[in-house]
């Protein structure tokens, strides 16, 4: 009992609803508790909001539905192997099924088919390619234009909006269901959450009015055919012929053959099904032909409606297209068409019949084939009836129907009385007695209303079970509980006047002798209450399910729902749209909801039946699943995703937008820092060709820009000579406005206390680790840089803390962080942020040590005072890059001293012997040298890399390594970049590395060379030069 009670869980929606209902269960849990908040709402959220998929096929077959292909079994044929890989797979990983529906009331017909297939479209994946279509047209439209335009107007529509449709079917109809057209989502709603949980459909049901339905269905991993049937494809007797001779007979030979029992339920078809009403005569052969060749309807699962018109006077119409067969493009008055569909495809059928019992329980006592001669009061049962009635709380379940009691009228409450006596007296002569006798005693107990029913129609219902009754006899409390239909109701197709038999459509049953039955009479409240209660039973089967299988739950991506024509608004008290609002209410978030009214539906009650039946008055809802469990294409979530991702690429113009404004205006800058006025005018150069540099003057300057301040100068402004120049002057402006603020003075009191506070960050041997590394290959020193004066910026987003743990990460020894802001858009704060991160990547690190130290930073800006030196050791700087062409031999001695003072490292950065030269002869200790390929005149590059290569080779660093045995000797500009031809035409960038270490390079500082590589590929970028 312990999986029933968690049963209930689902039913506490319905019960709130339904409050009747509670009182069968008070057995087991009391109302009160009932009705507290659960979980049970969220399993029942959950329950019918997970992902579902149907898939369809498609295989070329003929206008008689018989393959000529001879592999067409295998075609057909989908792999166990298939289906399991695809209940593993994730819903990243397979496509979405899904369903949609439009609906059009345009007088025009050809406008209102437009408008609905556009309007399904929009609901679709974009560009979708559609297995299905499904259209109902209401016969109103007739005489309008052809019916033949149907078609052709789908599938151009289809085509228009960049869609493909593969198969499509459909019918006129007497009334249509669809779906009113609105946004996929409120635009007002301002929250994502808020957005999600509205309803995604709004039902309408249409009533001998002008309308047009097109249901589209993308369902993968499933195949479809299409088929047309005519009456002589029939075969009249079944019993001499085998399944294969009967699917032969009737173009079904490529389907597989009857399943047994254990077979992959994939390979077992299901069938969809829109006969001609001329087509009725044959459906009893047929649906016996069915049932022999594919089984009992266990695996098989059949469904149908017949085709209808508003007037008697109409013909009915069927359509048909198959992408596969070019010349199929049918509308037919005769016949049968429909799809079968195999793989992952499922359909849960179910069927309202509409019918109230009434009177006791009977068994058969005299009978034969489909006839019922006399029958006999089941006391028992009926007895159970009668003990369950005051309990459950229904009403319309009685032996005796209740009408309202009028205490005004005294007479009417004596003919009640006597109707009950009456009832009560023949109800105990448990004798035998012929059907109509029984039901003419009956029916004087009834109401007026269902005494004018009887007199018309005489319903009878044949007991399901086998005989047995269960644990409730109660039709609606079955229902609810998941359990089906008790009896199936027959409508009486003749009766005999002189023994009182009854014999019901000739083939829907064969009567066995002592199978219980009941009076049945059609009745609208009884009918609401049936609708509920099998829609709450199937709430409650699917959590059971659920639950014993440990599986997603089985998710609806569309519904299809088929009443009679004798169902609507005046069935059920005036009230239109009240079973597809029911389906909607029921399900939430229903994809789709579409179908139309009918002459008779074609189905078992429900998955438990094996008999295939015509109910000449019932509802049917089809819903459609997938067997894997794929993801349930939804329009509101795909929207939502759109917006996000139009904002995000939106938002990303923008900022590339930006940056490109940005880049122009660095660019800009550095032109004009280059050669003034006179473009063709070459820098000046000294004898020994290095530039000649002048420093700002101070009564004359350039215009400059520091954060969001625009300094004034004098109106005759000094124009730089080179693009070197420009950046010093402009170094020095930035540099005056720094001392400004804090003078030279305080910052040598700031580092000495530094070095005394233990807890401040002292300066790291930069050249060690550098050193260590070239011992085992050519080592790179991952450098940090914004932009480049030439190209603008180098990343779409600099994030310092980011690159520094993504280099050391991949196994940087030592990092070069370049501060400037005039050229290079960094700042002291990205060594500070630089020096942090290292330190947390080496904590974080899995094998890290206790002593272990964070690789060294090297603050790579253009040095021309003291002030800089001293910030930069502030800032947390291990090592400082000194541009030899920029500063005079006296400012390299100071710059050097100071430099050893606060125990930070030199890297000199040169571009020309005559520099190499100038530091040989310094007398002072220089850690290392990095040859450059950039020309100082203009700041650009040699992109040949000989630069770099001619240093290395060069008499002038031959002598420098006698004269500084231990420096380190690097390359820089491009490196990563360049490359160089192997002989055979084929250039590659390791072959410039290989040509540096070849002339002396121990490795090389490397920025824009790096900032392309992808961050799970630095580390072998790293490695790759060794």
């Amino acid at each position: 009992m312990v999986f029933y009670n968690v049963s209930l869980l689902l039913l506490l929606h319905s019960f709130l609803q339904y409050p009747k209902m509670i009182d069968c269960f008070s057995p087991l849990v009391s109302k009160e508790r009932l009705q507290q908040p659960m979980r049970s709402n969220y399993l029942i959220s959950q329950l019918t909001t997970r992902a579902i998929t149907i898939s369809v096929s498609s295989s070329k077959t003929d206008i008689q539905f018989k393959d000529d292909n001879p592999h067409s079994d295998d075609d057909m044929t989908v792999s166990n192997e298939a289906s399991k890989a695809t209940n593993t797979a994730t819903d990243m990983d397979v496509q979405p099924q899904a369903m949609a529906t439009g609906y059009s009331q345009n007088p025009d017909l050809i406008l209102a088919t437009e408008e609905a297939t556009r309007q399904a479209l929009a609901y679709l994946p974009t560009g979708a390619n559609i297995d299905l279509g499904l259209v109902f047209v209401s016969s109103i439209y007739d005489g309008q234009y052809s019916p033949t335009v149907i078609v052709p107007t789908i599938v151009d529509t289809c085509q228009t909006e960049n869609f493909s449709l593969s198969k499509l079917i459909g019918c006129s109809a007497g009334g249509i269901i669809g779906t009113k057209e609105q946004q996929p989502h409120d635009s007002a709603a301002a929250d994502l959450h808020a957005r999600r949980s509205q309803r995604s459909i709004q039902a309408v049901e249409n009533e001998g009015g002008a309308g047009v339905v097109v249901t589209l269905c993308v369902f993968p991993d499933t195949k479809i055919r299409t088929f047309h049937l005519q009456e002589d494809d029939v075969p009249d007797d079944v019993s001499y012929m085998s399944p294969q001779e009967w699917k032969q007979s009737v173009g079904m030979s490529c389907l597989n053959q009857s399943p047994k029992a254990g077979d992959d339920m994939d390979a077992s078809p299901s069938f969809l099904l829109f006969p001609a009403p001329s087509f009725q005569k044959d459906l009893d052969d047929f649906l016996k032909g069915m049932k022999m060749a594919f089984g009992d309807g266990v695996q098989s699962t059949l469904m149908g409606a017949l085709s209808s018109t508003v007037s008697s006077l109409s013909r009915a119409k069927l359509f048909r297209y198959d992408v596969d067969e070019p010349n199929v493009i049918q509308t037919l008055t005769e016949g049968c068409i429909g799809v079968s569909m195999v793989g992952d495809a499922e359909m849960k059928v179910m069927v309202a019949q509409g019918a109230k019992p009434v009177g006791g329980v009977y068994r058969i006592v005299s009978g034969k084939d489909s006839t019922i001669g006399v029958i006999q009061l089941d006391e028992m049962a009926t007895k159970q009836l009668e003990e369950d009635a005051p309990s459950n709380g229904i009403e319309g379940e009685e032996l005796q129907e209740e009408e309202e009691e009028d205490d005004n009228e005294e007479l009417e409450q004596q003919k009640m009385d006597a109707k009950k006596k009456l009832a009560a007296a023949y109800a105990k002569a448990a004798i035998p007695k012929p059907v109509l006798a029984e039901a003419n005693y009956l029916m004087k107990t009834l109401s007026d209303d269902d005494q004018a029913f009887m007199r018309k129609f005489l319903l009878v219902g044949l007991e399901r079970s086998g005989g047995m009754i269960g644990n409730s006899p109660s039709e609606i409390i079955r229902l609810a509980q998941g359990k089906g239909h008790r009896f199936t109701v027959h409508q009486v197709a003749s009766a005999g006047m002189k023994d009182g038999s009854v014999t019901l459509p000739l083939g829907s049953v064969n009567v066995e002798l002592g199978t219980r039955m009941r009076f049945f009479v059609r009745d609208g409240s009884f009918a609401k209450k049936e609708v509920e209660a099998i829609w709450t039973g199937y709430k409650k089967r699917e959590l059971e399910s659920t639950f014993a299988q440990d599986s997603k739950p089985f998710q609806p991506t569309g519904c299809l729902m088929f009443p009679t024509l004798d169902r609507g608004k005046k069935f059920f008290g005036g009230k239109s749209g009240y079973e597809s609002s029911a389906v909607v209410e029921y399900v939430p978030n229903l994809p789709s909801l579409g179908g139309f009214f009918c002459n008779g539906i074609i189905s078992r009650l429900d998955d438990a039946d094996k008999q295939f039946m015509v109910h000449g008055s019932a509802s049917c809802y089809v819903l459609f699943g997938s067997k894997s469990r794929r993801p349930v294409f939804c329009a509101a979530k795909a929207q939502e995703e759109k917006e996000r991702a139009e904002l995000l690429a939106k938002k990303q113009e923008e900022e590339r937008q930006a940056l490109a404004a940005e880049n122009e205006k660095k660019l800009k800058y550095a032109r004009d820092l280059s050669l003034g006025d006179d473009d063709d005018m070459p820098a000046p150069r000294s004898a020994d060709g290095e530039l000649i540099i002048k420093r700002r003057e101070v009564h004359s300057g350039r215009a400059l820009t520091i954060s969001s301040v625009q300094w004034s100068v004098a109106e005759k402004m000094a124009k730089p000579t080179s693009a070197l120049e420009g950046f010093m002057w402009d170094k020095e402006t930035e540099v005056d406005r720094l001392r400004e603020r804090v003078p030279l003075a305080n910052l040598v009191s700031q580092c000495k206390l530094f070095d005394m506070d233990p807890s401040k960050p002292k300066p790291r041997d930069w050249i060690a680790p550098v050193r260590a590394a070239a011992r085992q290959g050519f080592v790179i020193i991952p450098e940090l840089k914004r932009t480049e004066p030439m190209t603008g910026s180098l990343r779409k987003r600099y994030d310092v803390k980011k690159l520094t743990k993504q280099f050391i990460n991949a196994g940087a020894t030592a990092l070069s962080v370049n501060c400037d802001q005039v050229y290079f858009g960094g700042s002291l704060e990205d060594i500070t942020e630089s020096r942090e991160a290292a330190s947390e990547a080496i904590l974080k690190a899995s094998n890290a040590e206790e002593g272990v130290i964070a690789p060294p930073i090297l603050a790579s800006d253009l040095i021309l005072y003291p002030y800089q030196l001293y910030k930069l050791r502030l800032a947390g700087a291990d090592a400082v890059t000194l541009v030899v062409g920029a500063l005079t031999t006296k400012d390299l001695l100071y710059f050097t001293k100071i430099a050893a003072t606060l125990k930070m490292n030199v890297v000199a950065s040169v571009t020309s012997e005559v520099q190499i030269d100038r530091l040989t002869k310094l007398g002072s200790r220089i850690d290392a040298i990095s040859v450059s390929n950039r020309d100082l005149e203009s700041f650009s590059f040699d992109d040949t890399g000989a630069q770099a290569l001619n240093l290395l080779s060069s008499e002038a660093m031959r002598t420098f390594k006698q004269s500084h045995p231990d420096a380190v000797v690097l390359a820089e500009g491009r490196v990563g970049m360049i490359e160089m031809d192997n002989g055979m035409g084929d250039k590659f960038a390791h072959l410039y590395v290989e040509a540096l270490k070849d002339a002396g390079a121990m490795g090389a500082i490397v920025g824009g060379g790096i900032a392309n590589v992808n961050k799970d590929d630095v580390g072998e970028f790293l490695e790759s030069f060794y």
